[in-house]
């Protein structure tokens, strides 16, 4: 029987642990936080002797990954499938051109991640690089509700995001794919403002007024965020792994998550994408 070893249990990897398991395989994760079921992660090297698939979701902690720092050399003596969810950061700005698997990486301020990425790519892995990621209790629903979102006056600023559950069937697709690096993004780049506007829409609230950046009053990982303009292409997982979003654009993610969400029932909790 299949067996995924999951390192690092957070907000995408527990949706695709669930997806697993609803196909019979057996499951195994790592956390911080010391939760029910899980191992703590310097407990993980007897798992990885036993899983028949290992995905590490876990990233770059200052220059270093932290996996490979513990477990490359186990993870190689398993013979198992790899995985990794890393960032289309990698590919640093493109002055909004379209990127894909083929772009030179490392160039952006994301230059850990790009190293981590670059050296699960020589394990052997299948790296899923990953742009604005949103779903259940983490979208621009929930920041609108909250009174947290802005419109930042860039108005040639695009950027691609992907919802989590494309993110879990691209997941499952690559465990029959071969290595090497898979782009996990929907089918249309655009501004973040043209989210937050149809957020809004769907909650019947007002479009916040646009704001620089300095009027926003954005933290410097947030003002990071717009530092970087690009597209990213997913025709090679198309291709390769036979994926395509369920949700091919923005408007059809938000609208999929607005049938359960009102304003007062949105989670305010901070979003990663």
């Amino acid at each position: 029987m299949p067996h995924l070893l999951i390192l690092g249990l957070g907000y995408t990897a527990t949706r695709i642990a669930a997806a697993a398991e609803a196909r019979g395989w057996t499951v195994t994760g790592t956390s911080r936080d010391g939760r029910a079921g899980t191992l703590p992660f310097d407990a993980a090297a007897s798992a990885i002797g036993r899983a028949t698939h290992i995905l590490s979701s876990i990233p770059p902690a200052g220059d270093e990954d932290p996996v490979l720092v513990a477990y490359r050399h186990a993870l190689v003596r398993s013979g198992a499938w790899l995985g990794y969810l890393s960032s289309t950061g990698v590919y640093g700005d493109s002055g909004g051109a379209w990127v894909d698997e083929s772009a030179p990486v490392g160039r952006g301020r994301r230059s850990a991640r790009a190293a981590a990425d670059a050296e699960w790519l020589a394990l052997g892995a299948r790296v899923f690089r990953l742009p604005g990621i949103y779903g259940p209790g983490r979208s621009a629903l929930d920041r609108v509700a909250a009174g947290r979102a802005h419109r930042i006056d860039l108005p040639d600023q695009v950027f691609s995001r992907v919802h989590v559950d494309d993110i879990v069937s691209g997941v499952i697709a690559g465990f029959e794919a071969p290595p090497g690096a898979y782009n996990l993004a929907d089918d249309h780049p655009c501004s973040q403002n043209a989210v937050i506007e149809a957020a809004c829409d769907l909650l019947g609230l007002r479009w916040p007024a646009l704001q620089t950046l300095d009027e926003a009053g954005l933290s410097p990982m947030a003002r990071g965020f717009y530092a970087e303009n690009r597209r990213v292409a997913n025709g090679k997982a198309k291709r390769v792994l036979g994926w395509a979003p369920r949700f091919a654009d923005y408007a059809a993610g938000l609208r999929a998550l607005s049938a359960t969400t009102s304003p007062a029932s949105v989670s305010t909790q901070p979003s990663p994408d």
